[in-house]
């Protein structure tokens, strides 16, 4: 088994990932195979590609799973912004997402 679940930025994306699915949960249904779907996915593949990494073998490999992690944690940075701006998510959701954001990118 590998040890990926010992890392606190796989821990961190995890809450993070939860937090995403309930805050989500309110988009509205229009939205549930657009924006709703697209902010999920991304969340998720943080995780998976930092899971992911732990099972390959050479340091290019690894460098090249955090580069796909850490993109698609741009992409969640942007969608929620997106989801923001078009008012899914209050001010003071956001706040608490996008802080639990910096400290997971930190």
């Amino acid at each position: 088994m590998h040890d990926f679940k010992k890392f606190n930025v796989w821990k961190k994306a995890r809450v993070f990932t939860k937090d995403i699915y309930s805050i989500s949960k309110s988009f509205q249904d229009d939205e549930k195979f657009g924006l709703t779907s697209q902010l999920r996915r991304a969340t998720i593949s943080i995780t998976n590609n930092i899971a992911e990494r732990r099972g390959r073998d050479t340091n290019k490999q690894l460098v090249q799973f955090l580069h796909y992690s850490y993109g698609s944690s741009i992409e969640v940075e942007n969608v929620l912004i997106l989801a923001a701006n078009l008012e899914f998510v209050g001010v003071a959701d956001f706040q608490k997402l996008n802080n639990k954001f910096v400290a997971l990118m930190s």
